[in-house]
Order: C-alpha cells, then structure tokens, then sequence
C-alpha cells in the first residue's frame, strides 16, 4: 500500500505495511536505491504488528522535489522527526536507516529532540568514529573507496552517468551479492525514481550539500544542523556488511565504544553494502530482536 504525507517542504510518498493501530516504524532508504529495498523487512516487523511507513526520500520520485530545494542532511532530519509528528508516533516509535537513512537516523538518535525511542542504522557508522583511535590506519582505503562523492561534486557529469554511477557501486559494493536473487530488479526501481532530471539533481545533491564547507542551512532545519557529527544517545542497534567495500568494516568496528547503553554492534558475515537484500534473513532476525 502506497500513502501521501504531507510536510510543510515536501510532499512524500509512502510504502506501508501492518495495523494502522500499531507502533510507529521509520524505514529510510539511502543511495542509490529506494523504498522498495524494504520490501523484506517491512512485512517483517507488520507482522510483529508495527505500524511500517517506508518513504521515497525528498527528491525520490515518486516524492516530490523539495520546494525549498535543500538537501541538506538538517533537512533529511527534519522530515523524519515530522513523520514522527504527521503519523501520530508514540513514544515507543522506532527508526530504522540505511545508507543516507542511516545518516539520517544517527543525527537524530544524537539530539536531544529524537522523537523516536530507539534506532537500527546500517552501513554507515556514526560519524564521530572515524575520530576514534585506529581510525588512520583504515582512512587511505577509506579515501579510495569513497571516490563517487568526489565524484558527485562535479557540475552536470553525474547527472549524465548516473546509471552507469549505480551499476558500477551496486556491483562494487556488494560483490558477494547472489545474482539468483536478482539484483537488477533494484535498478529500475531508483532509475524510475531519477527519470527526470529535477529529481536526478536532487539526489546527487545530497553530496554536493554535504560536502559544502560552510553550508547554508534553511531556518527550519537549523536546530538539527551538525547533529550527524555528534555521539547518539538513544539505544542503537549498527549493523554492518562484513563484506562492505562502500564503508570499511574495520571503521564500523571503531563505532562500538561510541555507542550508548542499551547499544549493540554487529557484524553480517557474507554481506556487503546493502546488507538488507544480501542477507534479509539474518538482518531481519536481529532487528526483530534489538525491537523486541
């Protein structure tokens, strides 16, 4: 089932899954892929009876572009702690990120304004691990794997090859990705939601908006601004692809003695990045326990 959302910058469109009565779960996409990528978890968790609402990012179609034009991850921030607010969350409502998501969900999980009363964030750490001791010995790599954000800093190029951009990261990424379980089928689905080239510069946005060394943060967003850079304070479940070659393992490893009480880290043997669509079982039973 599909839902439109409205917020005050942005109109979002949503997958959703189980009892309208249910517990509020947040489940946020990352790049380069979409919504759909929840298609194993969300039933999931339905079944355990949360309420699962999983949108198209801002400037994801089927959602709209923003009618502020920011992207910054503030903004990204403030949609989620809206959705909170729109969807009649409790206060035992759950966020769940990958990738961007996963940015999204540790800036919120690090301020003291987190509607949601735990988090799952996969793939990328919280920031503030790369500050940790050891974090030098993996950076050179790092630096090299981290090409497609210079990259996307470019005028015009990434828009004009952002499909060979995505095949060339899904296969990099994730290169012990069964091809029995079609992972091709993801492609369309984000080049669907790219199509036109408004919402194509959107997306590629969320880098160049993040890279910017003094970035212009629109009023409403300001109050989340450098959340991301902070340490979280409300329980969190990381889970990471053992396999990952967008974010090195080894800096996931680091984020360990960052996390609050309450906190676990785990490790998916066999995954790489999109860890979700490698291994959805075991993803799906260890978000299923963190929650419980």
């Amino acid at each position: 089932m599909t839902i439109v959302i409205d917020l005050p910058a942005v109109t979002l469109r949503a997958l959703t899954w189980g009892p309208e009565d249910g517990p509020l779960a947040v489940l946020l996409h990352g790049f380069p892929d979409t919504a759909h990528t929840w298609r194993h978890l969300g039933p999931a968790l339905a079944a355990d009876g949360w309420r699962v609402v999983a949108p198209f990012t801002r400037g994801y179609a089927p959602s709209s572009l923003p009618r502020d034009d920011s992207v910054h991850v503030a903004a990204l921030v403030d949609d989620a702690a809206r959705l909170h607010e729109v969807l009649g969350g409790g206060d035992d409502a759950v966020i769940v990120g990958h990738d961007w998501g996963a940015i999204t969900a540790n800036a919120l999980a690090a301020h003291p304004d987190n509607p949601y009363a735990r988090s799952v964030v996969m793939a990328v750490p919280p920031f503030t691990a790369i500050r940790r001791p050891g974090a030098l010995k993996v950076l050179p790599r790092q630096l090299r794997n981290s090409w497609y954000i210079a990259f996307n800093q470019l005028p015009v190029l990434p828009e004009r090859n952002a499909e060979r951009l995505v095949r060339r990261l899904w296969a990099d990424w994730s290169p012990s990705y069964d091809a029995s379980q079609d992972p091709d089928a993801d492609l369309p689905a984000f080049l669907d939601a790219i199509a036109e080239p408004e919402h194509r510069r959107a997306v590629i946005g969320y880098y160049r908006a993040l890279a910017r060394p003094f970035p212009r943060v629109p009023v409403p967003y300001r109050r989340w601004a450098g959340a991301e850079l902070r340490l979280p304070l409300a329980p969190t479940l990381f889970l990471h692809g053992a396999e990952d070659t967008c974010l090195d393992a080894r800096l996931a490893t680091l984020a360990e003695p960052a996390l609050p009480p309450g906190s676990a880290l785990r490790l998916v043997e066999g995954a790489g990045h999109f860890l979700h669509l490698e291994r959805p079982g075991e993803v799906t039973r260890l978000i299923r326990a963190f929650l419980s």
